[in-house]
Parts: structure tokens; C-alpha cells; sequence
């Protein structure tokens, strides 16, 4: 006897609820937080929040924000 026609849909709306839930794992272990660059002739590069650059680029950026932030109003 072949499955209800419900029964079909909901197995494969479920297969995807479940890769989209375990995508969504994986992505919240990977992230971290970092900084990047970009320079001149289109080089950028990454700094980890953690080393001494990445560090004292997001005290500088969380100046900017600061700054922009009091500006605007």
C-alpha cells in the first residue's frame, strides 16, 4: 500500500528542517569573531579577535562606532 500523500511531504519537509538545523549547528561552533582588512590593490587579511592586532582593532573600531553614534544625533 503506497503512504499517504501528507505522509510523503512531511518526511521530506523534516529531512530538510534537520540538515538545516545541523547546518546551523555547525556554523554557530565555527564562527568566531574577527577582523579584516583591505588594502590597496585588493589584499585583505584576517586578524582573530584573540591576537594582539585583531585586539587593538576592535578597541579602534568600537572608537569609531562611539564616534559615530554621538555624531549623529
Amino acid at each position: 500500500m503506497p503512504p499517504k500523500p501528507h505522509r510523503v511531504l512531511l518526511d521530506r519537509f523534516s529531512g530538510y528542517a534537520d540538515e538545516a538545523a545541523a547546518y546551523m549547528r555547525r556554523r554557530r561552533v565555527s564562527r568566531r569573531p574577527f577582523a579584516r582588512l583591505y588594502y590597496g590593490g585588493g589584499r585583505a587579511s584576517d586578524h582573530a579577535a584573540d591576537s594582539v592586532a585583531g585586539g587593538e582593532l576592535f578597541v579602534a573600531a568600537g572608537r569609531l562606532i562611539e564616534v559615530a553614534g554621538k555624531r549623529s544625533r
